[in-house]
């Protein structure tokens, strides 16, 4: 992807522990935010995949590295990249800056999933297009 998704993430008193850090765990749902406004902006909604095609994406794991962190007030820009995609999964770039600060990264893999039975299925053809087509175009 030559320009990867950005999500503006602006750091609030709740995401932060007793001093004042972004607990690391929430890292984890700024990654799954730019995930799902990415989606979003290739006009691909949560809620249409699961009511049109009976499927959710499902993180199969997740690797992450800190490297600064970030504080209250804190103006952050997270990416999302596709980094593969085969079949019924996905493979995420990711990663959370502060100006021109890197602060983390992550590699997400994530799995299509039949709603009902929780168990793999294809991404369907045209949600798969249209990745593809906002990887190329982002």
């Amino acid at each position: 992807m030559p320009n990867p998704f950005i999500w503006p993430v602006r750091v609030y008193f709740e995401d932060t522990d007793a001093g004042g850090v972004v607990f690391y765990g929430n890292y984890l749902k700024f990654y799954e935010r730019a995930r799902t406004e990415w989606l979003r902006s290739l006009g691909i909604g949560q809620q249409f995949l699961k009511d049109e095609y009976g499927i959710l994406f499902v993180v199969k794991n997740v690797s992450v590295e800190y490297k600064r962190s970030a504080v209250l007030d804190d103006h952050l820009q997270v990416t999302a990249e596709i980094s593969g995609m085969r079949g019924a999964s996905l493979e995420f770039d990711q990663a959370v800056w502060r100006g021109d600060t890197l602060l983390s990264t992550a590699r997400t893999k994530i799995v299509c999933v039949d709603k009902n039975r929780m168990r793999p299925v294809p991404i369907p053809e045209m949600v798969a297009e249209k990745m593809l087509a906002g990887r190329e175009h982002d």
